[in-house]
């Protein structure tokens, strides 16, 4: 990150104690403050007020795992265990990247709704929950058939991707003389 976008950002210190102090307020926050400011795209780091280090990956992550534990979690079990699965993996950074894309598309495609609604007489008006809430209620097969078609589309660029992979692995490590399920011998 740049200096200058660095002084942009709001600065969050975090003390031992574990309480959060924003620099720009001169106060303390919460957790839920730290929220607020997410759901208002405010940038912001968070660091230690000790070492400097960064600390807005693991803020963040606390409040993702507090949302996941209270009301309707978004992300299943089963969702979970397969996400720590591509830890350590060779894909692990693929993955990364390949989630960050399709949340940055699914938040495209509510921007592109969000826009069509300010078109129909809501224009200056927050789009609140509760009103994506009635809009998915009256759009709801429309918007389930083109997540259908979103996710049949990511599920058949993601196997291109893997097939890929394999393909340019067979030709960087084709030439090497072993077979798979065989094991090297010791020539001396």
């Amino acid at each position: 990150m740049s200096s200058a976008k660095k002084n942009a950002d709001r600065l969050i210190k975090k003390y031992p104690n574990r309480r959060l102090y924003d620099t720009q307020t001169s106060s303390y926050i919460t957790l839920t403050d730290v929220k607020q400011l997410v759901l208002d795209n405010e940038e912001f780091t968070v660091v230690d007020a000790k070492s400097n280090e960064d600390l807005s990956r693991s803020i963040l992550l606390q409040i993702i795992l507090e949302e996941e534990a209270s009301g309707a979690p978004m992300f299943s079990s089963d969702v979970l265990a397969q996400i720590i699965r591509f830890y350590g993996h060779a894909m692990q950074g693929m993955m990364g990247s390949y989630l960050e894309k399709n949340v940055q598309a699914f938040t495209d495609i509510q921007r592109k709704f969000t826009g069509t609604a300010a078109g129909g007489g809501l224009e200056g008006k927050p789009f609140s929950p509760e009103m994506w809430t009635q809009f998915m209620n009256v759009q709801g097969p429309m918007m389930q058939g083109m997540m259908n078609n979103y996710i049949d589309q990511s599920k058949s660029l993601f196997v291109q991707m893997q097939e890929q992979m394999q393909s340019q692995s067979k030709n960087l490590f084709g030439t090497f003389p072993f077979v798979p399920g065989v094991p090297p011998t010791d020539k001396k």
